[in-house]
């Protein structure tokens, strides 16, 4: 399938403001493919999902996240799609590593919304080179749950204290709030003193932002559109692995084949899909 490269005006807007909107940033083939994937992970979730009103129409906040470990067409997409490509090129990086993969979906009337927060201090690594790929797989609209971003707050330096939320019942995400940082602003309640910008896309469009970058999303306002996204993690050259606690369990650490403080160049746990 067709790849794509990023412009210099791109990587530019990336470095600057913490986020880039890149149309048509993957092949068409790919929106096709996930989408179908996405509608059959709603009735066949996997181990990590977080379901807010199962089996519901309406209100219905669903995602699921490391698929590639066990579905083919997840993998494949991470390592072909043409993505760790531009993420390098993003955040200026020589190599890139695949961390995870992530299906969110927001079903049309769902309040629900994204808090604010920043991605980095859930995880458990360090490093500036640290971003994501938010894949547009419907039309989305900023009322319809798109993301919002506070431009440049990549550059801040400041660690905020991960919170949990989209959990549910047995799956609420205890190990949140005992971590490093300080609170995340309420930027929704004084919208007015932060630079925020949004995107409308259509399938195939994405977001690529920095794990620094505050971000959030308001509930899907739309009574007809579900909004479904499927976002891809990567880590570059001066990624640190950093099991420290209070971030994301999911990768076992005594699994991982490398020390903290150490590049994770453990290609069974975090695959190499780019070097320059």
């Amino acid at each position: 399938m067709a790849q794509r490269d990023l412009t210099a005006d791109e990587i530019r807007q990336y470095q600057q403001d913490g986020v880039v909107c890149l149309r048509n940033a993957v092949d068409p083939e790919w929106v096709e493919k996930l989408t179908a994937f996405g509608q059959y992970q709603l009735d066949h979730p996997g181990k990590l999902c977080n379901d807010g009103n199962p089996g519901t129409e309406k209100g219905r906040m669903f995602t699921d996240r490391y698929l590639w470990r066990s579905n083919d067409l997840v993998y494949q997409y991470a390592k072909e799609s043409g993505c760790a490509r531009l993420a390098a090129q993003a955040m200026q990086s020589q190599t890139v590593r695949f961390y995870f993969d992530h299906l969110l979906i927001k079903k049309a009337e769902t309040t629900t919304p994204t808090p604010w927060h920043q991605d980095v201090p859930y995880w458990p690594f360090r490093g500036k080179q640290i971003a994501s790929i938010w894949l547009a797989l419907t039309p989305v609209t900023v009322a319809g749950s798109g993301l919002e971003f506070v431009r440049g707050s990549h550059r801040d330096d400041v660690f905020y204290l991960p919170e949990a939320f989209g959990a549910s019942g047995e799956k609420a995400n205890s190990w949140t709030g005992t971590g490093e940082g300080i609170p995340c602003p309420d930027i929704e309640a004084d919208r007015k003193n932060f630079d925020i910008i949004g995107f409308d896309l259509q399938p195939g469009d994405a977001l690529l932002f920095s794990a620094w970058t505050l971000h959030g999303s308001p509930g899907n306002q739309s009574t007809t559109q579900d909004r479904m996204a499927f976002s891809t993690r990567w880590l570059g050259d001066d990624a640190i692995w950093d099991p420290r606690p209070g971030t994301d369990p999911s990768v076992n650490p005594d699994e991982v084949r490398v020390s903290p403080g150490n590049h994770p160049d453990d290609n069974a746990i975090f695959p190499a899909f780019y070097r320059a």
